[in-house]
């Protein structure tokens, strides 16, 4: 049989995106896509831990296995860890996106500076760079840059007004603080295209999908 890759999204904005990535490193592989947006709401009313929003994320993931797929990856960063810990679970594999970001922003610095556009984000994502931190060996600071003005145009779709409120806040930051920044994590897979924007910055920024899909297809081909 085939092997298949699902996605759990908060966001139909994101399938796009996610398609286009699939189509140019693994054209051969099958991909699912699920999208549940009340995950995004839950999570930013009552937190990651409540859990309610845990039974709610796993029900999802499990809704997302139903049409045969191997592995399902987590996009949404504010629930990814509820996702990334039902590994193993019924055969089952489960990544979160931004594993594979997190990875890399504490191989390229000691001195981070975390983007995110939601607070939900901010506690998962620090929680996260903290593990691959600590498995590395390496400390790190992290310094928080919450962009909450910027949501509000991802909610109005107007995606280009989102992206621009973001390198524009980040070269600010950059301008009052670069040299405490060894590499700019932009935290939520919504931000990736921001990263473009930045490339002429003397310092690395990192986004989530493109590392967290490579890294997804080659666990679920080892397999």
């Amino acid at each position: 049989m085939q092997q298949q890759l699902a996605f759990l999204h908060t966001s139909p904005v994101h399938v796009a995106g996610f398609d286009a990535l699939m189509l140019e490193l693994a054209p051969g592989l099958k991909v699912h896509h699920h999208v549940d947006e009340s995950l995004l709401t839950a999570v930013q009313q009552y937190g990651a831990a409540d859990p309610v929003v845990i039974n709610s994320v796993e029900a999802a993931m499990q809704e997302a296995a139903i049409s045969g797929a191997a592995m399902v990856v987590c996009t949404c960063s504010s629930i990814g860890g509820i996702a990334e810990r039902m590994n193993g679970r019924s055969g089952l594999q489960t990544a979160r996106i931004d594993r594979a970001m997190a990875d890399r922003a504490v191989a390229s610095g000691s001195r981070i500076l975390l983007v995110a556009a939601l607070e939900s984000t901010l506690g998962p994502t620090t929680e996260l760079l903290m593990e691959s931190a600590s498995v590395s060996g390496k400390p790190v600071v992290i310094s928080n840059l919450l962009l909450d003005h910027a949501w509000a145009h991802f909610l109005s779709g107007d995606k280009q007004a989102y992206l621009q409120a973001i390198s524009h806040s980040v070269r600010v930051a950059l301008q009052e603080k670069a040299a405490d920044i060894d590499v700019v994590v932009l935290a939520q897979a919504s931000m990736a295209a921001a990263a473009q924007d930045l490339i002429d910055i003397d310092k690395d920024v990192l986004s989530s999908p493109r590392l967290g899909v490579a890294r997804a297809i080659s666990l679920l081909l080892k397999n």
